[in-house]
């Protein structure tokens, strides 16, 4: 039968029912979003994909609450919300609604839901709290979307209902954008571990573009790279790499005496012509060529070795 409506709760939204209708409305998009707590709504049919509300779990009649006892848990035991549930139930057709290649779905998956649903799970269950981001929590994801709930004195009987919808589509936005990310670093795996191969023992690595390189150098175990360097517009660049995600900390640091230096400058600094831009941190050099770029790349190998 046809899904014709997603049931929600009424009143305040949080972010994981937010997510689910993302998620729902990418598949059903021409079924309509509810917001209810009556029971007439909140009863399972075949029509209607109810979350986040109705006091029960069970996926083959498309219900996906997890406020009730015992509430539904994750193999390794850890809480679920309805973000989770219904990741895990339609997470997948949703990937391929996404346009992502059938070979990367189920890793894509996995890393998403463990990146970015995990989170959202145990936040909203008090499984973690929101303290563990630091001085950051006010700009996480669940409380940047639910800053645009309404204020305590917006009298509006359509209030709630119309900050969901206002919060719906910049939801949408995060999610697809976080998917579109990984689905290019997917597409980058093949060509860095082609050029990784290429590269051999240099310490340098050339790519053909800018692209997600970090994962592919860990998974090569190439730890004698140092540096990248590939085009960007009509210039070229060196690049460190870092240590992870985590850190700015690098594998090796451009030339200290090259630190914020342009143009003239940054080439009587380092001794080549051409040599455009150093970043103050000594992350990234910009230079006119790839002749030029692999000259300061071999000065950048020689200062650290």
């Amino acid at each position: 039968m046809t899904i014709t409506h997603l049931v929600t709760h009424s009143g305040g939204f949080h972010a994981d029912e937010l997510l689910s209708s993302v998620v729902l409305t990418r598949l059903y998009p021409q079924a309509k979003i509810l917001r209810s707590r009556d029971l007439q709504w909140v009863t399972p049919a075949a029509d209607k994909i109810i979350y986040d509300v109705g006091g029960a779990y069970d996926s083959a009649a498309q219900i996906f609450d997890h406020h009730q006892r015992p509430s539904p848990l994750r193999e390794d035991g850890q809480p679920f919300s309805s973000f989770g549930l219904i990741w895990a139930h339609y997470g997948r057709a949703y990937l391929a609604a996404m346009d992502v290649p059938a070979a990367d779905i189920e890793a894509i998956h996995a890393k998403f839901d463990t990146k970015f649903v995990l989170p959202i799970d145990l936040l909203d269950n008090g499984a973690i709290e929101p303290s563990v981001a630091g001085p950051l929590s006010i700009l996480t994801l669940p409380a940047l979307l639910g800053s645009l709930k309404p204020v305590f004195d917006d009298t509006s009987p359509t209030a709630d209902d119309d900050a969901f919808f206002t919060a719906l589509p910049i939801a949408r936005s995060f999610v697809e954008a976080q998917i579109r990310n990984l689905a290019a670093k997917a597409r980058a795996q093949s060509i860095v571990i082609e050029a990784i191969t290429k590269a051999g023992t240099s310490p340098i690595l050339e790519l053909p573009t800018g692209m997600p390189y970090r994962a592919p150098l860990d998974q090569a175990e190439a730890g004698h790279i140092l540096f990248v360097i590939y085009p960007r517009g009509n210039d070229w660049t060196l690049n460190g790499i870092k240590l992870s995600h985590d850190t700015f900390e690098q594998r090796a640091d451009l030339p200290a005496a090259w630190a914020g230096l342009t143009d003239a400058a940054l080439e009587d600094a380092c001794g080549v012509k051409g040599a455009k831009f150093c970043h103050n941190a000594r992350f990234i050099a910009v230079a006119s060529t790839r002749e030029v770029i692999l000259k300061m790349a071999e000065i950048a190998v020689q200062e650290v070795q």
